[in-house]
């Protein structure tokens, strides 16, 4: 079992890329870094959202971006009653944390946990409160602190969300998962309630420039960037085997590429003379990793004049920083390595076999847990594969699961269709979970060829004579509500 497990790790195929960072900045007087202080006063209140989008010990590096956010956040002089937080909050006394306690972003960096306020933990992470939020109705939310964006005409909000993700789909680490539409739906109410001058979203999840491709219409004075285009997966990085070494104890990866190359950006800098378009050039080149198969495409979205703001009305500015500007040289470069978002968690199991004692029950609980994920994405490649050929048959099946829209258009037709045939693939067939996300695009390929829920069900049925067992099948890891 051990040499089949090892066979199917090299399969994965994790590879690296690195290179050395800089800090190329320039000192400004001190009596110049006065003279921005006169945006101060035409900036409203910051508003900002950070969500971690998943559980678990593997996904480590979720809840590590926005426990980072969060303290550049506060540096920036940002007030807890307006950061809200989402996180499920089973990391940092997590039985596998080497540190109790303590969560880090990077192999040398800071305790990012201390002082995190707990908004929305534990199964308060869903959707319907993420929304709520956004929108500022308290009346909507069941659990968590009652924080919502209540934010005025005037107020700039930011809004960073780390995690899974797949064609037309953000992850939870409670079900449903959040749809694009959806999230396109309440940006338009809450820019139709007049609640905000300006907002920036930052997506961290693989296909996240599905989100928005086609769908995120202009003139919401709304500003998006995304980790990945809308057919590509993004990259974790501060991985076990990377150089420099995680510290003793640490066997996941600690921070994704776009999230940490952001945030590592913004600690450079005074904010003030830096905005949104710099640091969206600075950060595609880094997480492009060098133009390599292990880096994404960085985009943007929605209204791009917004670009030249500075990130300081959005992010405020680390008085520490005032003797440092942006100059168009000092470019983030990838530092460490990257591996697939959907192959972090095996990863981590794997690393956590290798290294755990002959016989201890560690070994064999690594093992358990690494043939039982990739047992669940075989079960799922099939059987969508299957559910393909049945509907359109054997030749032509492959081809239509894997068609691609033009730039430009977005995932699906009906939004509706997609959300009923996910839920009748995975009634039948176990949940999607963090992996299958990536046939969001396959089953919107279905409803975009006029399939009718009837076919669609007898397919699923054929498909799946039975749902498998094993945790990862389980319903409450999928997008069914």
């Amino acid at each position: 079992m051990i040499s089949y497990a090892a066979g199917i790790f090299f399969l994965v195929g994790f590879s690296i890329a690195a290179a050395a960072d800089g800090r190329n900045v320039l000192k400004l007087p001190s009596e110049a870094s006065r003279f921005f202080d006169e945006a101060d006063d035409s900036v409203g209140t910051r508003w900002a959202v950070l969500l971690a989008g998943s559980n678990g010990y593997w996904n480590y590096r979720h809840q590590a971006d926005v426990c980072h956010a969060y303290q550049l956040l506060r540096k920036g002089g940002l007030k807890d009653e307006n950061i809200i937080m989402f996180m499920y909050d089973d990391i940092a006394y997590n039985e596998e944390n080497p540190r109790q306690g303590v969560i880090i972003n990077s192999p040398a960096g800071e305790d990012v946990y201390k002082g995190v306020p707990k908004d929305y933990t534990g199964d308060d992470v869903n959707v319907d409160n993420f929304l709520a939020v956004l929108l500022g109705n308290k009346t909507a939310l069941t659990g968590g602190s009652g924080k919502v964006v209540d934010s005025g005409p005037n107020d700039h909000i930011f809004i960073f969300y780390s995690d899974h993700g797949g064609p037309g789909v953000l992850g939870m680490p409670t079900n449903p998962y959040l749809y694009a539409s959806d999230l396109i739906d309440v940006l338009k109410k809450k820019h139709a309630s007049g609640t905000y001058k300006s907002l920036v979203l930052y997506i961290e999840a693989c296909e996240s420039g599905s989100i928005f491709e086609g769908l995120l219409p202009k003139g919401l004075n709304i500003y998006a960037t995304t980790a990945s285009n809308a057919v590509e997966s993004s990259w974790g990085t501060y991985c076990p085997g990377d150089y420099p070494s995680l510290p003793p104890g640490y066997e996941t990866c600690l921070g994704d590429l776009y999230a940490v190359s952001w945030m590592e950006d913004s600690e450079m800098h005074n904010l003030r003379t830096e905005n949104l378009r710099q640091q969206y050039h600075l950060v595609k080149e880094r997480t492009a990793n060098g133009n390599s198969a292990y880096g994404s495409h960085v985009l943007q979205f929605g209204d791009l004049q917004l670009g030249m703001d500075s990130l300081f009305m959005y992010m405020g500015t680390n008085p520490a920083n005032d003797n440092y500007t942006y100059v168009d040289d000092n470019s983030l470069r990838a530092s460490s390595k990257a591996v697939n978002q959907r192959d972090a968690d095996l990863l981590h199991f794997w690393d956590k076999f290798r290294k755990a004692p002959e016989g201890s029950a560690r070994k064999v609980e690594a093992q358990k847990q690494f043939t039982e994920a990739m047992s669940h994405r075989m079960h799922l490649d099939n059987s969508m594969a299957l559910v393909g050929k049945l509907l359109f048959g054997i030749q032509k099946g492959p081809e239509v699961l894997k068609r691609v829209r033009p730039v430009g258009q977005p995932l699906v037709d009906d939004w509706t269709c997609l959300k009923y045939f996910v839920r009748t693939f995975e009634t039948h067939c176990g949940s999607l979970s963090q992996y299958g996300m990536k046939h969001m695009r396959s089953i919107a390929n279905i409803c975009n060829a006029g399939i009718k829920m009837e076919q669609m069900v007898e397919a699923s049925t054929q498909a799946c004579p039975s749902v498998p067992t094993n945790i990862w099948s389980s319903l409450h890891r999928g997008f069914s509500a």
